[in-house]
C-alpha cells in the first residue's frame, strides 16, 4: 500500500472517530453538535462572550448567537449584562448546563487537548503545520470549522 493511502486511511479513521464521539455526545445531551459545542466553551470559564465564543470555535457571531438563544430556552445558559460596558453581554452556564455535561461522554476533543498539551512544542508545531498543510491537499481551507447551524 503506498504512503497517501494510508495517510487517507488515518485520516478516515480520525474523522470517524471524531464523528462517532460528537454524536454518541448529542445523544446522550439531546442537543445538536453545534449547541454542544457552545455549551462547552461557555463551560470553559463559566462565563463568556458570544465574541469570544465565535472566535474560539472559528465561527461567525451569527452562528453562536443562534446556538446561545436555544440553550438558553432549554436553561442551559442565561445571558447577563455586563456591570463595566453594560452593551457587552456574558453568556453564564447555569446549574442545568453544569449538570447536563457531567452527564455526557468525555468529548474527544478535551482528551486530544490534554494530549497535545503534553507534547513538546516542536511536536505540537509539527502536527498543526501538517494538519494545516493536509486542508490545503483538501481545499478545505474555507470549511466551516463547525458543523453548520440549524434553522
Amino acid at each position: 500500500m503506498d504512503r497517501s493511502a494510508e495517510t487517507l486511511i488515518a485520516l478516515r479513521r480520525i474523522v470517524h472517530a471524531l464523528e462517532t464521539n460528537a454524536r454518541s455526545m448529542a445523544r446522550a445531551s439531546g442537543l445538536t453538535q453545534a449547541q454542544l459545542f457552545v455549551l462547552i466553551e461557555v463551560a470553559r470559564n463559566g462565563h463568556e462572550m458570544p465574541r469570544d465564543i465565535a472566535r474560539a470555535l472559528g465561527v461567525g457571531q451569527a452562528t453562536v448567537t443562534l446556538q446561545i438563544d436555544k440553550l438558553e430556552a432549554r436553561g442551559l445558559v442565561r445571558r447577563e449584562r455586563r456591570l463595566a460596558d453594560r452593551r457587552a453581554i456574558w453568556i453564564i452556564l447555569t446549574d442545568s448546563g453544569r449538570e447536563l455535561l457531567n452527564k455526557i461522554p468525555d468529548p474527544l476533543q478535551q482528551r486530544f487537548a490534554e494530549r497535545f498539551a503534553e507534547l513538546a512544542s516542536w511536536e505540537q508545531t509539527l502536527i498543526l503545520s501538517v494538519t494545516e498543510r493536509l486542508g490545503v491537499m483538501f481545499d478545505a481551507e474555507e470549511a466551516p470549522s463547525f458543523p453548520p447551524a440549524e434553522r
